[in-house]
């Protein structure tokens, strides 16, 4: 029997949820090398953190994997950090399933005694990385695949000064992931317990755009032309629930939206992948400003 088929066999038969077999056995039926490839290695935890293609198996994003690198990364939190209160932040973007990673997530570092801070809805990483230092958190999660194609999704982790985590921490973090091997490691709790696990929200929001508003470099500059024509579009993603509103609160006044892409969905249905360095991704937003003169 080859590895990979080993390690079919023991999620097959241990205790995993019912959904997740059926579709191992659908892929052993209809797509022999996709399961193949789901289970020939380990998505491995780099400095980064995770990405990968979300699905079933140990190659692929998903509750185990998603839950695995938690439990690696609460075991390096509650070794090195010091404190009654040990806090993580997390957030989550707008791609498939990155919600309920975020719950787990949540869930797990909850299991081990962490609080956490997760926030209620949609929001992009530099709020993550706000609300890390805000709340005086070690560390923060973001579940994000960034510009990557919509069957894509990543978990990276950010330490307490709301930055990407540095050597020798970032190595240290990888070997701890690296020594959960099998999701029976993994504490998952499904009960949210009390004071454990808190929301945030608009309360968050409106610090940080208070915040990001007093670093202008001129606000007399921006003054001055607040009636610059702006196009903006999210394409799909976090930002517009953000990026708008401090445009208008800097002054400028003629934001012009790009409707079929405000919608917040992972499945990106406007553009093959929702990266503004590829000119098919603005399109819609370059016939936009044709159209509206800005």
């Amino acid at each position: 029997m080859k590895e990979f088929e080993a390690k079919v066999q023991s999620w097959l038969e241990g205790d995993f949820d019912q959904a997740t077999k059926m579709q191992i056995l659908k892929l052993r039926n209809e797509d022999p090398a996709g399961l193949e490839d789901a289970f020939y290695k380990n998505l491995e935890f780099g400095t980064g953190g995770l990405r990968g293609i979300m699905g079933v198996g140990t190659n692929r994003m998903n509750k185990y994997t998603v839950g695995m690198a938690t439990q690696g990364l609460a075991n390096y939190i509650l070794k090195n950090c010091s404190g009654e209160d040990l806090k993580v932040v997390i957030s989550y973007d707008s791609r498939l399933s990155s919600k309920e990673f975020a719950k787990i997530a949540a869930e797990v570092l909850s299991a081990n005694g962490i609080h956490v801070f997760i926030f209620d809805n949609i929001r992009p990483t530099p709020e993550m990385s706000y609300a890390v230092r805000l709340k005086g958190a070690v560390a923060g999660i973001m579940i994000t695949a960034s510009h990557n194609p919509k069957e894509y999704n990543g978990y990276k982790v950010s330490w307490s000064d709301g930055g990407q985590v540095t050597s020798p921490v970032d190595k240290a973090i990888v070997e701890e992931v690296a020594k959960i091997t099998d999701p029976s490691q993994v504490k998952f709790s499904s009960d949210l317990r009390c004071g454990e696990i808190e929301a945030m929200g608009a309360d968050v929001d409106e610090l940080y755009l208070k915040d990001l508003l007093s670093l202008r470099l001129s606000p007399e500059a921006c003054e001055k032309h607040s009636g610059l024509k702006i196009v903006y579009t999210p394409l799909h993603g976090c930002g517009v629930r953000l990026v708008p509103e401090i445009l208008q609160r800097s002054g400028f006044k003629n934001i012009i939206h790009v409707p079929e892409q405000d919608i917040s969905d992972g499945n990106f249905p406007t553009v093959i992948s929702p990266t503004p360095e590829e000119p098919a991704a603005l399109k819609l937003a370059i016939e936009k400003a044709e159209q509206t003169g800005a």
